[in-house]
This record gives structure tokens, C-alpha cells and sequence, in this order.
């Protein structure tokens, strides 16, 4: 089963560095959408530029979460 990170973005990254073992890409954004969800709703503190990261194995990112919605017409502080 490959392994996947899950980084969170907000300019300067905070890089998992253990990963999770899961089945497939799917999986692996899935889990990112919900640490984006379960974040969003445990720091209030909306930062419009933060975001999850899903990368597989070889680092390569396969999916980018923003924690709190981008409000139409205005981009990210920082993407």
C-alpha cells in the first residue's frame, strides 16, 4: 500500500513527515478533504490562503484543500 502526506500550506509548509498508508489517490484526497473540514472547524481563525496538501510517494502533490472557502472574485493571500 503506498504511503501519502499530508502537508498544510499557508505560505511556508508544515511538512508531514510520517505519512499514511492508504489505498489509492482517492483515498489519499479524501483524507485530505477531511483534515481540511476537521481543521476549519477546531481554528476559527480563517486564513484565506491555507490549504492541505496530498502528495504520494514520490512527492509529487495530487491534491491542494483549501481549509476555508475562497470568496468569489478574491484570490488566496497566499497560494
Amino acid at each position: 500500500m503506498p504511503t501519502f502526506y499530508f502537508d498544510m500550506k499557508d505560505g511556508v509548509p508544515i511538512r508531514d513527515k510520517v505519512g499514511l498508508k492508504l489505498p489509492t489517490n482517492a483515498a489519499a484526497i479524501e483524507h485530505g478533504k477531511e483534515l481540511a473540514r476537521r481543521f476549519s472547524h477546531e481554528h476559527p481563525v480563517k486564513d484565506s490562503g491555507l490549504s492541505t496538501i496530498v502528495l504520494d510517494e514520490s512527492g509529487a502533490e495530487i491534491h491542494r484543500e483549501h481549509v476555508y472557502p475562497v470568496v468569489r472574485g478574491m484570490k488566496p493571500d497566499i497560494l
